[in-house]
């Protein structure tokens, strides 16, 4: 077993598709709409779907926004310098929301930036990275 993807809901899919493929620098993999459904689904990610966890971004037509919630955390991705990566992020127009640092209690550094819905994303330095 592995697991596939991670779908969150979207209020604009070219919005959120922007923001994953220009501001974070992943690929958009498929993309596929469903008429009869009236919604469309796009994969995103670092690698085919075949070799990694990806990102399936759901947009149900006619709705542009969702009720975060309070269960749902946040989505982790792994970088070799977070501290690049928020410059990087932030050139490209992310919203840093937490300053890359060590993590309250230890010693592994970490960021968040936040997408245009609101889904937090994790950066956190790569194993011997930090």
């Amino acid at each position: 077993m592995r697991i596939l993807h991670t779908m969150l809901r979207v209020g604009s899919l070219n919005r959120s598709l922007e923001f994953y493929t220009s501001v974070m620098g992943m690929k958009l993999l498929r993309r596929q709409d469903y008429p009869e459904g009236k919604f469309t689904l796009a994969f995103v990610g670092y690698a085919d779907e075949s070799e990694s966890a990806v990102l399936e971004l759901t947009y149900n037509w006619e709705i542009d926004s969702y009720d975060m919630g309070n269960a749902f955390g946040h989505i982790a991705i792994e970088v070799d310098d977070v501290y690049k990566a928020v410059d990087d992020i932030r050139e490209r127009g992310g919203e840093i929301v937490r300053e890359a640092g060590p993590m309250k209690g230890g010693t592994t550094v970490i960021a968040f930036v936040k997408d245009p819905d609101g889904y937090l994303i994790e950066l956190l330095a790569a194993k011997g990275a930090e």
